[in-house]
């Protein structure tokens, strides 16, 4: 008979934890799928060089979040040691999130460049790191029951994908309300960091860190005190490294937020091609919705087939389907179908979103079985650096792609070869890299090489 794991949380603590993504989607959500057209037809930035700044931005963030993340593991507090980083990091991300949308239109072109340059790194490299593995880590930290993990992060990526399906549905219509203009995206701007500096507060005081004795408590260590062992930024990177599940789940985190950077560029396909920039907000709902249906479920199917692996890999199947129905819809034009095939994809990608967090704590443990250290903070580093890089990545990419195709910023009309860029960044791109993430989904079966690894133990 399998014994019932402990409870460690309440409702309103799972509540109050997944209520923090509503701070990081005002960011996420609105820097993804806006800063491009913002810097490109109310700015008048070139595309392509946005692209290759946000390129070189990136070069500091895997830097960033290994040395965060290992600062978390080291710190302690009354607070404990993710939810300081996590409470004062934000406060930062607002700042920086409203400086983007704040760059002055009276200074030279080059010094309009450095600004956005500055700005968007400190927030990614250093303010948005500190906060989200803080968050992601929490997960670890919080609770010892893989049940609530999996439900936390079902909770989570529910208020993720319902602000991020609210910031893509108003923004337009709020960024006109207020005049248009950069007046009017500074105006915004500040209205999200401010949601976003109430909710994070809120769900920083939500929870509360289980002690490093309580966290120990029931496994075995080969020395007194191990969990406590002080290890260097390059003892962290080679424990990391030589966790092969780890760097599958950064290459899944990472191909999942270009997937959805390329979506969020939607913004042009909806304009340019389907004539209409507020169906951005139809697409929106046409993912999200069924995503955090997907979601509420995750954790009773996760349980239901034995574990996370299976669940993921059909999960992703479906949504690769889905995705080259949305390409097929797409080229015989009809909307409709578009929208079907989307929610499709989207409810087969849910239960990996559901259950990434508990995911990388079984990751973790992991770590920890084969090399008796615990590095939890550390090991929450791949959903940063996977939001920020794939991200980043994806905003990138779509910069380049826009200038190589002769994009003109704030035209009326687009050229042939524009348009023909916009369908493939739209339809194709986010087909491929749901096919791959498929791919290493078969490999990243880390529950049944944990199980196998105290079989050895016991």
């Amino acid at each position: 008979m399998k014994t019932k794991e402990k409870t460690y949380l309440n409702w309103y603590n799972k509540i109050g934890y997944g209520s923090g993504d509503i701070a990081g989607n005002v960011v996420y959500a609105l820097l993804s799928a806006f800063v491009m057209i913002f810097l490109t037809d109310t700015v008048g930035m070139n595309a392509g060089i946005v692209g290759s700044l946000i390129a070189v931005s990136k070069l500091f963030d895997g830097i960033s979040d290994i040395f965060f993340g290992s600062l978390i593991d080291k710190t302690h507090t009354k607070m404990g040691k993710a939810r300081p980083w996590m409470l004062y990091g934000y406060f930062g991300c607002a700042i920086c999130l409203v400086a983007i949308f704040c760059i002055p239109a009276d200074i030279t072109p080059t010094a309009q460049y450095a600004w956005f340059f500055i700005a968007y790194t400190l927030l990614n490299a250093g303010f948005y790191t500190a906060n989200n593995i803080a968050y992601s880590a929490l997960t670890a930290l919080i609770t010892k029951n893989n049940n609530e993990r999996v439900q936390m992060g079902s909770i989570r990526f529910m208020f993720a994908f319902g602000t991020s399906m609210l910031i893509q549905t108003i923004t337009v219509g709020l960024v006109a309300h207020f005049g248009g203009g950069a007046a009017a995206w500074r105006t915004v701007a500040i209205i999200y960091a401010i949601v976003g500096v109430i909710s994070n507060t809120l769900s920083v005081m939500s929870v509360k860190e289980l002690t490093p004795e309580e966290l120990a408590e029931g496994e075995e260590t080969k020395s007194q005190g191990q969990v406590d062992e002080k290890y260097s930024l390059i003892d962290a990177f080679n424990l990391l490294v030589r966790n092969k599940y780890y760097l599958m789940i950064c290459a899944c985190y990472i191909l999942m937020q270009i997937y959805t950077a390329t979506l969020n560029m939607g913004i042009y396909y909806m304009t340019y091609v389907l004539k209409n920039a507020n169906l951005l907000g139809v697409f929106s709902w046409a993912i999200n919705i069924p995503m955090i249906v997907g979601l509420l479920f995750t954790p009773t199917l996760v349980e239901k087939w034995g574990g996370m692996y299976k669940l993921n890999l059909t999960g992703y199947t479906l949504g690769t389907i889905g995705r080259l129905g949305v390409v097929i819809a797409g080229y015989l034009g009809s909307i409709p179908l578009m929208l079907a095939c989307t929610a499709v994809a989207a409810i087969g990608m849910s239960p990996l979103q559901g259950d990434m967090n508990a995911l990388i704590a079984t990751c973790s443990e992991y770590t920890y079985l084969t090399s008796g250290k615990r590095v939890d903070g550390t090991m929450y580093s791949c959903t940063s650096l996977g939001t920020k890089l794939g991200g980043g990545i994806g905003t990138a990419l779509a910069g380049w792609l826009l200038a190589l195709s002769g994009y003109v910023g704030g035209a009326a009309q687009q050229s042939a070869s524009c348009l023909n860029m916009l369908h493939v960044m739209y339809l194709w791109m986010p087909m491929c890299f749901n096919l791959l993430i498929t791919l290493i989904l078969t490999r990243l079966n880390v529950e049944k090489a944990n199980e196998e690894l105290r079989r050895k133990k016991g």
